[in-house]
């Protein structure tokens, strides 16, 4: 058997689908689109879910993929054995209501005997027990004798998910060799140890599960198979686990190199060698699909594997920052199928280093943090360390509770276990988000689902701001109906519509749809699965009916303005490019007719000189007048023309590409201007943090900034009335107020103090010895914090050598100061821990220097004990 490796059993198995008629389509984004029931893509056939459900219809009744996907439910175990993992790649066919069992299980046999080339006499299939069909094609038609074909229960061979579709499941397993076994006389198919493996497993999805375990026929019956590829290339390269096949091993032995380990010498080694080989896979794919390290989930999983990485390089001795050159060994690896890899390298070295330097600097606080705790709990005599302040290291400072645990059973400490899951449940509990329970398509149902999927829409708004069509369906808020009438709520679907649906950052359009007997209002137009798009709103007046033709009429004005600030945010992002770097890349965005919002990756805020230069930038391609074009071409020949993708955004074959002049090209689905010059001006009034590594840049152009400078002079004159003057007189005027204003309250101190020192009297019969050392403590009835530290200065003076302590009644608020020579000082006088014991007799705190201090209270009663025990605290000090 030849020892292919993982590059090419990919695509072997993608081309021989094909051979069969299968649409081989590209991995999804592990970021799930329209579905919060998962975190992220943990299957091949997840992203598929709408093709099943018939709630989309598929672009082939079969389709091939090689889907990427994460789990991370047993991320502890990750690195302890060479089984477990957290990133891994599924190869799957699959048949939306085509072929069925007899075929399914042909292929299977085929691909893997004919051309992968496994030894079929090695090769044992299952079937669920009550599946005669199956062990019937098993047996008779590809000839496998009846004592290799294994019958399983429902727990193994039966695959459902709650309500919905489900079906029986036929695997198949490879035996290994007694090498991998486990040297029981009875050991074959479905024992737990390595000699028998599952490589390949066909769910026969053939009925309908209604929740209360009653099943029916499903009229479409659909094959949904999925093979590991790390698995079948663990086989084919016969090696013991998938750590050792090529692209894995590469990594592996990277790592090795960096760590100056030997593998397979020393299991601990050994497990921190296998955690960062697993992790900087996820950890590279999870940053190309747009995923940033976030404290809540899916940037959480993120930052979490970025940091258990960190952590096992330092028990590795790994010095510095590392992950990036593992990443590299990554794209290195997996670019031959994931091109995206290579062409966002720069950004995913970017979010990695940034993010192992804040590690790095975050661990050393925790390790300072610890010893802090230890100190607490030997002073207090405990041996356990809270729960919720082991999983506040863990999950604030990125201390891995095993470190914690380790540390301090050094000591003869332990951790209140029980403490931390009930912290890490609580914060699991925070991380699902909006992830909770949901149905099978991990969405609300709503009205829409019950749309006949046929149904779908065309977009002609790209040249038509009014069209005719005809309505094909009507739904009010919660059923399809056949008719709407005035003032009814409604959702409207036509064939073809000139409105815009809200996507790609750009807001809906709204407008007017007209029939023979009645208007209906759009406030909205949304797009929905299977290329409908539906225009919600209310019926003005009249009725409108199901098979209508319609007038549909876009509102003009909102439309031209929402495309001037679309087309902006691409002359933004090119700017951007060109003055922060390549690394940066659209986070999100958000464009109506008022203004426009773009989110961005970079690590730190931007200068004001920055931000100048990027406005001036996007303002010198408006006044070029540069033109916009828009061409639909081949996704391929679009990339290699350099235009711009979004992160993780899943293209079809034929993408749109938006050109303005040489200076910009981005994939986008909008709506824009005809010439950059429409535009009119661009103006940016905010730049600020959004998350870890994303800032966002709101602007205004056209008749919005237009609106914010007539704002803008409206506060002027407004201004300039107030201080009786004129607009271009504002700032002089304010500069004249604010010397005078400095003048009169120099003088205002001044007299202040005056009153203060007066208010006192002659004070210097009140001055005494302690120890030696000359000490005042008096009240200044009236007086301020300023004041006090004025009278404060003028006595030290007077004193030559010695403490002064003040105290005031200012409107029932206590002011209370304490300031020190420098002799005093040399002796021993400390005014800040001085004052912050005598402030407690006033009902307040404060502190300071050794040579300057100042107090607040509540309590004015408490001044004269407060001045007493001021003479007590300084016989103490010095």
């Amino acid at each position: 058997m030849q020892k292919y490796g993982v590059n090419e059993l990919r695509k072997m198995f993608l081309t021989f689908f094909e051979s069969k008629e299968h649409l081989a389509m590209k991995s999804f984004s592990l970021v799930p689109h329209n579905d919060k029931s998962l975190l992220l893509i943990n299957s091949g056939m997840a992203p598929l879910k709408p093709y099943f459900t018939g709630q989309e219809i598929p672009p082939r009744k079969r389709v091939t993929t090689c889907q990427k996907c994460i789990r991370t439910g047993d991320i502890e175990n990750v690195g302890k054995t060479a089984r477990h993992g957290t990133f891994f790649e599924m190869l799957g066919n699959f048949s939306f209501g085509d072929y069925f069992k007899k075929e399914s299980i042909a292929w299977t046999w085929e691909f893997l005997t004919e051309v992968v080339g496994l030894d079929p006499d090695r090769l044992y299939p299952s079937v669920y027990v009550d599946d005669d069909e199956a062990w019937e094609i098993w047996n008779k038609q590809i000839g496998i004798p009846e004592e290799r074909i294994f019958r399983f229960g429902k727990e193994d061979n039966f695959w459902e998910h709650g309500s919905g579709p489900c079906g029986p499941c036929s695997e198949v397993y490879y035996d290994r060799g007694e090498k991998y076994g486990c040297g029981k006389p009875d050991c074959t198919v479905g024992c737990e140890c390595d000699r028998y493996m599952e490589i390949w497993n066909n769910v026969f999805t053939q009925f309908d599960n209604d929740g209360q375990g009653h099943y029916t026929e499903l009229e479409q019956k659909n094959i949904d198979t999925g093979m590991g590829l790390e698995r079948l290339a663990c086989i084919v390269q016969d090696v013991d686990s998938m750590f050792d096949i090529d692209t894995i091993r590469a990594l592996r032995e990277h790592v090795c190199r960096l760590a100056g380990k030997e593998y397979e010498k020393d299991y601990a080694t050994d497990v921190s060698i296998r955690v960062i080989t697993d992790h900087i896979r996820s950890v590279t794919f999870m940053i190309s699909d747009g995923i940033m390290p976030s404290n809540s989930g899916r940037g959480y999983v993120l930052r979490r594997l970025l940091r258990r990485a960190c952590r096992h390089g330092r028990l590795l001795g790994i010095q510095g920052e590392f992950l990036v050159e593992l990443a590299q060994t990554v794209i290195d690896g997996s670019k031959d199928g994931y091109p995206e890899l290579d062409e966002k390298k720069d950004f995913i070295f970017k979010v990695i280093t940034k993010e192992e330097e804040q590690f790095n600097k975050t661990i050393d606080q925790g390790l300072s943090i610890l010893e802090g705790l230890q100190a607490q709990m030997e002073a207090s005599g405990s041996t356990v360390l809270s729960g919720e302040e082991a999983f506040r290291l863990y999950d604030t400072y990125g201390f891995p509770v095993d470190l914690t645990r380790e540390i301090l059973e050094e000591k003869g400490f332990s951790i209140d276990e029980e403490g931390f899951e009930k912290a890490a449940k609580a914060q699991k509990e925070r991380a699902k988000g909006t992830f909770g329970e949901t149905n099978y398509m991990g969405a609300d149902v709503t009205v829409y689902e019950s749309i006949d999927p046929s149904v779908t829409s065309t977009f002609v708004g790209y040249d038509h701001l009014t069209y005719s069509s005809k309505i094909t369906v009507l739904t009010t808020e919660d059923e399809v109906v056949d008719a709407l009438s005035d003032g009814e709520k409604g959702t409207v679907f036509v064939d073809e519509t000139p409105f815009y649906a809200t996507s790609g950052g750009q807001e809906a359009d709204n407008g007017v749809i007209r029939t023979e007997d009645g208007v209906f209002q759009v406030e909205d137009t949304i797009k929905l699965l299977g290329g409908k798009i539906g225009h919600v709103g209310h019926v003005v007046s009249g009725m409108l009916k199901v098979g209508d033709k319609v007038s549909l009429e876009v509102n003009e004005e909102k439309r031209a303005l929402s495309a001037r600030n679309h087309s902006a945010t691409h002359l933004l992002q090119q700017a951007l490019r060109q003055v922060l770097g390549t690394h940066v890349e659209q986070a999100g965005s958000s464009v109506n007719e008022y203004r426009l919002r773009f989110d961005f990756t970079h690590f730190s805020a931007m200068t004001k000189e920055e931000l100048k230069k990027v406005e001036n930038i996007v303002n010198q391609q408006i006044m070029n007048c540069l033109p916009v074009k828009a061409e639909n071409m081949p996704v391929e020949e679009a990339k290699k023309t350099g235009a711009a993708a979004l992160f993780g955004e899943k293209y079809g074959d034929i993408v749109r590409v938006v050109s303005m002049g040489d200076f910009s090209k981005e994939f986008c689905g909008g709506t824009h201007v005809d010439n950059t010059g429409v535009i009119t001006a661009f103006k940016i009034i905010s730049e600020t943090g959004v998350a870890a590594g994303v800032r966002r840049i709101e602007a205004l152009t056209s008749k919005g900034l237009l609106r914010y400078y007539d704002e803008l002079e409206e506060k002027l004159e407004r201004s300039a009335k107030l201080l009786k003057t004129t607009p271009d007189k504002v700032e002089e005027r304010l500069s004249h107020m604010i010397s005078e204003n400095k003048e009169l309250h120099s003088q205002v101190e001044s007299l202040k103090s005056q009153l203060a020192k007066e208010s006192m009297g002659d004070v210097t019969d009140q001055v005494t010895e302690v120890k030696g050392m000359k000490f005042l403590a008096a009240k200044a009835p009236g007086a301020d914090m300023n004041g006090l530290r004025d009278l404060g200065d003028q006595l030290k003076e007077k004193l030559g050598e010695g403490v002064v302590v003040l105290a005031s009644d200012a409107g029932g608020k206590v002011n209370l100061m304490a300031t020190a020579t420098d002799g005093a000082v040399k002796a021993g006088a400390h005014a800040g821990n001085l004052i912050k014991v005598i402030a407690s007799c006033v009902g307040g705190g404060g502190g300071g220097r050794p040579n300057m201090a100042q107090a607040g209270g509540k309590n004015p009663a408490g001044i004269d004990e407060a001045l007493e025990k001021a003479k007590e605290v300084l016989e103490n000090q010095l």
